[in-house]
C-alpha cells in the first residue's frame, strides 16, 4: 500500500500539494469557527457519543411524548445523530403506524449538551392514525397502476423486463393521513438501460397520489470529465495494484463492462459487475477514452475529493457517515447517458454518453453531486417530487460545485456551472445548469412561484441553487475564476454573498440537523436561518444575509 501520483512531473506534485495544504487550512479555519460558534462548553473527549445521544433522545421521546404526538400505535427508529461541538444532540427518526411506514412521519429531537429535551422538527403534527390498514385495493392492482405509470412517463419507449413492487404505508406527506400503496416499479429501455419510478397510490380509491423518479440522476442525461493527471491512493497486492483506496473506507473502482443491472421486485437478480482496475506500474491510464482505466481515473478521483470534501470541512466520514466507502461502476450500459447513486448498492454508476450530446460521465462536480444524494437519503431523505425534490438535486448541485471548488484542480477550476465539463456540440449549450441565472438553461425556475413545485426536480431546483449562489457571491456582475457571471434578484435588491465556506456549513447544518423528508421552499428558509442563527448567532451578517439571499428569490 503507498501514496502514488499518476505521471506528475516536479511542478505538478509541487501545485497538488500546495493545494491540499491550502485547503486544510481553510478547513481548519472553518472547523475552528465552527467550535467557536457553538460555544463549546467541554473538550471532544466530553462530547456525548452517538450511542448517549440516542439514550438521552429516547428518554426525551418517552417523557415528551404526547407533546410529541406519540401514541402507543406508534414506532420510532433511529436513522440518523449529529452531535455538535458543544455537545448539543439532534436525534433523526423514522417513524411507523401499526408497523406501517409513514411517510412523513420523520421528525428531529433536538436535545441540550447535558441531554435535556430542547425542542423538535416534525413533517407533520397531525394524528397519524387512519380508519384501517386494511386496503380496498389490492397489491397486484396497485402494482399494474404503477407500471402504466412507468410506461406513461416513457412514452414513445419500448420498456421490458417491468417489476413492480407494492408496499402498504400511511402517507402523511400529501394532507390528511391515509392509507396508500408505495410502488417502486422498475424496467429497462430498449438499450438496457434502468428506468424506476415510485408511484404513490391511494390504498382506497385507487388515485395516484404521487409519483417521482427513483433513480436519482444529476441530468437524466448524463456527464464526463477528466481532470488531468490527479493524485490517486492504491493497494499493492503482490506485484500489481488495485485501484482501492484503503484510506477512504476501502473505496475502489471496477469495470462495469457495459453491461446493466437486472432486479426484480426490488431485488436485484443480477448486477453488472464492478470487475476492480488493476495496473502493474501505478501509472492509471492514458487520458483518452479509448483506454478504459481513463474513466476509472476520473471516477476515483471524485470519489476521493468528496470523501475528503465531507470529512475535513463538515466532519462527515463516508457518505452514511460511518467510515465505509463506496464503490464506482464505470462503463455502464449502451452509450448510456447518466450517472446515479445508488442506495441498495451504495455505489456510483457511470455510463459513457452517447458522444453526441455528452460524453463519458466521470466528471469531478456529476461525482459530487451524486454521492451528495447518498447523504441527502441518509439525513434528510428529501422526497424526490415537488419542492422537496427540487431541494434534493439543488443539495446535490451545491454541494458537487462546493466539492468542485475544494478540489482546486488546474483543469477544472471550480465554478457555478454544472457539467459544463461533459457537454458536446450536440447538447446545445455550454452547461447542464447555471446557478447564478438557473433560467439560462431553458427549462429552470430563478425565483419562487406557487407552480415551482410542479416542475421537473432539475428545473425547480433552480430556486435554491440561485439562492445559493446569491449567498456566497452575492447579485450583479463579477468573474469568478475567469468565468462571468451576471446574477439577476428577483426583487431587485442587491444582496452582498458572505462566501462558499459559509455556504456550505449553513446548508450542511440545515440538511443534517432541521430539513426533514417533505421540507419546502420556505421550510429550507426556516432551516438555513435556524442553522445560521446556531452557527454565526441571530442579527448576525450571516443571518441577516440567509434571509436576504431567500427575499431575492422569493421565497419568504
Amino acid at each position: 500500500m503507498s501514496r502514488i501520483r499518476i505521471r506528475q512531473t516536479r511542478d505538478a506534485r509541487r501545485h497538488t500539494r500546495s493545494s491540499r495544504l491550502t485547503t486544510a487550512g481553510m478547513a481548519a479555519a472553518a472547523t475552528a469557527l465552527l467550535a467557536a460558534a457553538l460555544t463549546p462548553t467541554a473538550g471532544a473527549t466530553d462530547r456525548p457519543s452517538r450511542t448517549t445521544a440516542i439514550d438521552n433522545a429516547a428518554a426525551a421521546l418517552v417523557k415528551e411524548a404526547a407533546r410529541l404526538g406519540l401514541t402507543s400505535t406508534e414506532g420510532t427508529s433511529v436513522r440518523d445523530v449529529v452531535v455538535d461541538a458543544n455537545g448539543g444532540q439532534h436525534v433523526r427518526y423514522d417513524r411507523t403506524y401499526r408497523e406501517l411506514p409513514v411517510l412523513g412521519g420523520d421528525f428531529v429531537v433536538h436535545l441540550a449538551p447535558d441531554g435535556s429535551y430542547r425542542g423538535a422538527n416534525r413533517v407533520t403534527t397531525r394524528d397519524l392514525s387512519v380508519p384501517t390498514t386494511t386496503p380496498a385495493l389490492a397489491a397486484p392492482k396497485a402494482a399494474d397502476l404503477a407500471t402504466a405509470a412507468l410506461r406513461a412517463a416513457h412514452l414513445g419507449e419500448t420498456l421490458k423486463k417491468v417489476t413492480a413492487k407494492p408496499q402498504l404505508v400511511v402517507d402523511a406527506l400529501h394532507g390528511a393521513p391515509r392509507l396508500a400503496w408505495r410502488t417502486d416499479v422498475a424496467g429497462q429501455d430498449s438499450l438496457g438501460n434502468p428506468v424506476a419510478r415510485t408511484v404513490l397510490t391511494d390504498a382506497r380509491t385507487g388515485r395516484q397520489i404521487d409519483a417521482w423518479d427513483s433513480i436519482e440522476t444529476a441530468t437524466g442525461d448524463g456527464q464526463s470529465l477528466y481532470s488531468g493527471t490527479v493524485a490517486l491512493e492504491s493497494t499493492q497486492s503482490g506485484s500489481t495494484y488495485q485501484l482501492k483506496d484503503p484510506t477512504r473506507g476501502n473505496t475502489y473502482t471496477g469495470d462495469a463492462a457495459n453491461k446493466t443491472d437486472l432486479c426484480i421486485l426490488g431485488i436485484c437478480v443480477s448486477r453488472a459487475p464492478a470487475t476492480l482496475f488493476t495496473d502493474t506500474d501505478n501509472h492509471w491510464g492514458t487520458g483518452a477514452a479509448s483506454d478504459r482505466s481513463s474513466a476509472a481515473v476520473d471516477a476515483q478521483y471524485g470519489t476521493n475529493e468528496t470523501w475528503d470534501y465531507y470529512r475535513y470541512v463538515h466532519g462527515r466520514t463516508g457518505i452514511a457517515g460511518d467510515g465505509k466507502g463506496s464503490y464506482n461502476r464505470v462503463h455502464y450500459g449502451s452509450n448510456y447517458n447518466n450517472a446515479f447513486w445508488d442506495d441498495t448498492c451504495f455505489c456510483m454508476t457511470y455510463g459513457d454518453g452517447d458522444g453526441t450530446t455528452l460524453g463519458p460521465l466521470v466528471a469531478l462536480d456529476v461525482a459530487g453531486h451524486e454521492m451528495s444524494h447518498g447523504v441527502t437519503s441518509k439525513t434528510a431523505a428529501l422526497t424526490y417530487s415537488g419542492e422537496s425534490g427540487g431541494l434534493n438535486e439543488a443539495t446535490s448541485d451545491i454541494f458537487g460545485t462546493l466539492v468542485e471548488f475544494y478540489a482546486n484542480n488546474s483543469t477544472d477550476p471550480g465554478d457555478y456551472l454544472i457539467g459544463e465539463k461533459i457537454v458536446r456540440s450536440g447538447f446545445g449549450k455550454p452547461a447542464l445548469r447555471f446557478m447564478d441565472q438557473p433560467s439560462k438553461d431553458g427549462n429552470s425556475a430563478n425565483c419562487w412561484s406557487s407552480s415551482v413545485g410542479n416542475l421537473d426536480v432539475h428545473y425547480s431546483s433552480g430556486v435554491a441553487n440561485h439562492f445559493a449562489y446569491l449567498l456566497a457571491e452575492g447579485s450583479g456582475a463579477k468573474t469568478i475564476n475567469g468565468v462571468s457571471y451576471n446574477s439577476p434578484t428577483c426583487n431587485n435588491s442587491t444582496v452582498t454573498g458572505i462566501g462558499r465556506d459559509k455556504l456550505g456549513a449553513i446548508w450542511y447544518r440545515a440538511l443534517t440537523v432541521y430539513m426533514t423528508s417533505s421540507t419546502n421552499y420556505a421550510g429550507a428558509r426556516t432551516a438555513t436561518l435556524n442553522a445560521a442563527k446556531d452557527l454565526y448567532g441571530a442579527g448576525s451578517t450571516e443571518y441577516n444575509a440567509v434571509a436576504a439571499a431567500w427575499s431575492a428569490v422569493s421565497v419568504s
